[in-house]
């Protein structure tokens, strides 16, 4: 996400479902990015009802919920939340490269759209600026997700719709091969 990220918002997303899991860690700025992210998919047309919220107590342990929620398959779209902030180590570097790989296969592998709303800042000021300063991140995750909630309905319709146009294989391959005569 930029700072030059599109304020409109995509469309109705009435009926949509989501999604969230959210890190407790660092609570002041995850508070502030979560009710952003709910505050803007309700502005989006979303229900109240069709949002349900999971939390974790860290960033790291995020993955595990979206993955739980992925499985069970009642969601357009998973969002992803936390705040890590820099300190003597790296640690919130590794934390939420970490994440963000496991956030990725989880979606491409339960056919999901996963929102990683884990924001890696270096100190507490990025974090307020990101989470509810003059760069609304929140805002950003719930616009992305409703986009890729009403994409994927789109898609998924598609998919149950498409009819394959015939074998394309040979009528003598549908028996299979027989590797005796090689």
């Amino acid at each position: 996400m930029s700072i030059d990220a599109s304020a409109e918002l995509p469309g109705e997303a009435g009926g949509l479902k989501f999604a969230i899991v959210a890190a407790r860690f660092n609570g002041e700025f995850a508070e502030a990015l979560l009710k952003s992210v709910v505050e803007n998919l309700e502005l989006a047309g979303v229900s109240p009802d069709d949002i349900e919220c999971v939390r974790v107590p860290g960033s790291h342990e995020v993955p595990f919920g979206i993955s739980m929620l992925a499985e069970i398959d009642e969601h357009d779209c998973l969002l992803a939340l936390g705040v890590l902030i820099g300190g003597d180590t790296q640690h919130h570097i590794m934390v939420g490269s970490n994440a963000g790989l496991e956030l990725q296969r989880i979606s491409t592998d339960c056919q999901v759209p996963v929102i990683n709303g884990i924001l890696v800042a270096e100190n507490r000021e990025q974090a307020a600026a990101r989470t509810g300063g003059s760069i609304n991140r929140g805002r950003e995750f719930a616009l992305a997700a409703v986009e890729m909630a009403s994409l994927r309905k789109k898609l998924v319709e598609r998919l149950n719709s498409y009819e394959p146009k015939g074998n394309s294989f040979p009528e003598e391959w549908e028996e299979g091969f027989d590797i005796s005569k090689s």
